[in-house]
């Protein structure tokens, strides 16, 4: 199996933010990386090139490819400011009341923060750590299962 390039690194955070060039998309990162500490309580790391995670957690799919990535996370792309989300979070009633975005699988696309309802945003990241705290929990058990 292909080893995963989405790692932990320990590039600065900021540094990695204050090379953005547009003002805009650089005080919205610092606004995320201070809710998403807030929420998490855990502090900002990169994870390959491109992505700042809070915290950590171990998986394992059906198909035995297993690593690591954050519990909360996002990414400033060139195009929108990428959130990273348990999936399933775009059927949360929550999505009505958030604002502008659009979504793939497990990513939450907006151009400005200014575009979402933040209230709405951190239940949204809230929800999504319990999702993955029962997912995790439930990884766990199948894993424990398959051992004995």
């Amino acid at each position: 199996m292909a080893e995963l390039k989405t790692k932990k690194t320990a590039a600065s955070v900021e540094q990695f933010i204050l090379a953005i060039e547009d003002e805009t998309r650089r005080d919205d990162c610092f606004t995320l990386i201070e809710l998403m500490k807030s929420i998490t309580k855990e502090e900002p790391v990169m994870w390959g090139s491109s992505i700042v995670g809070f915290g950590s957690y171990h998986y394992i799919y059906a198909s035995g490819q297993e690593g690591d990535w954050p519990v909360a996370a996002f990414s400033p792309r060139k195009q929108n400011l990428t959130i990273y989300f348990m999936m399933g979070f775009d059927k949360s009633p929550l999505m009505e009341k958030l604002g502008k975005y659009k979504t793939s699988k497990a990513c939450l696309y907006v151009k400005r923060l200014d575009d979402l309802h933040i209230p709405t945003l951190k239940q949204l990241i809230k929800a999504s750590l319990v999702d993955l705290k029962k997912y995790v929990a439930k990884n766990k058990a199948a894993n424990q299962k398959k051992k004995k």
